[in-house]
């Protein structure tokens, strides 16, 4: 499975793909320099079940990461991945 980030000023997202088929998409938005807001992440009915929206949750991680930036999951999806996964907390605004 193949993720791509398209990133401009305001917005952007993550998006999966498999065998150049969508399996999913994660919407953000820039709230300051410093961090972004998840707003919605959408998966391909059939790729249910795949793990595709933590593998997307998981990209905008490492994204963060890499870059020193926060994430605010307002999308319930990525709320739940963040509540389920000690591991990623560092990246999450309080």
């Amino acid at each position: 499975m193949e993720i791509q980030q398209i990133n401009d000023t305001r917005r952007g997202y993550f998006e999966a793909a498999e065998d150049e088929k969508q399996a999913g998409k994660m919407t953000y938005t820039w709230a300051g320099d410093s961090k972004f807001i998840i707003d919605h992440t959408e998966v391909n009915e059939e790729f249910n079940g795949k793990g595709v929206g933590k593998k997307l949750v998981m990209a905008a991680v490492d994204y963060a990461r890499t870059n020193n930036l926060k994430i605010i999951p307002l999308c319930p999806f990525a709320k739940s991945v963040f509540d389920k996964t000690e591991d990623i907390h560092d990246v999450l605004f309080h």
